[in-house]
């Protein structure tokens, strides 16, 4: 597994791509990435309510000797939806966005390379049933940095096509 100071950094490395998204148009920024899709002040929303999340819930989880445990993906995602659309300003969201990742990327920096790599379970399971990985806070990072790519990369392409 890489160095936890490198993928610590790489999970930051998304702040100055999203600050460089207030620089779109509203029609841009409120539009689905395609049909059936989020608009891309959406998927800000839901990368932000995963990061608050990490925060609140799962970090104090982790370091108090439990197991992580997500809640369901759609209720969840769905309440980011809403605050997308509640009239938040693209600025507001932009700037919730970069200071929350500052936020967990810092107090993962701060818990340390052992207690990033400690074994834990996520929603009762110890390994990654797609790598058969250990679960650790490190490899769920890891995933979330697969994550937030992933919805790059959809931004980039549909801005491309707009």
């Amino acid at each position: 597994m890489p160095d936890s100071k490198e993928i610590l950094e790489s999970f930051r490395c998304i702040i100055p791509w999203v600050s460089r998204l207030g620089e779109l148009d509203d029609s841009v920024w409120f539009n689905p990435i395609a049909e059936g899709k989020a608009s891309t002040a959406e998927i800000i929303s839901h990368l932000q309510n995963w990061d608050r999340y990490l925060i609140s819930n799962v970090i104090p989880s982790v370091l108090g000797g439990d197991g992580i445990v997500f809640p369901d993906f759609d209720r969840f995602n769905s309440v980011a939806y809403d605050y997308a659309k509640s009239g938040i300003g693209r600025k507001q969201l932009l700037e919730e966005f970069c200071a929350t990742r500052a936020e967990l990327c810092d107090l993962l920096a701060s818990i340390g390379d052992n207690a990033l790599r400690e074994p834990v379970t996520a929603n009762g399971v110890e390994l990654c049933p797609h790598t058969g990985t250990p679960y650790s806070l490190l490899y769920i990072i890891q995933e979330f940095i697969e994550h937030d790519q992933h919805h790059k990369v959809q931004i980039d392409k549909a801005l491309l096509q707009s």
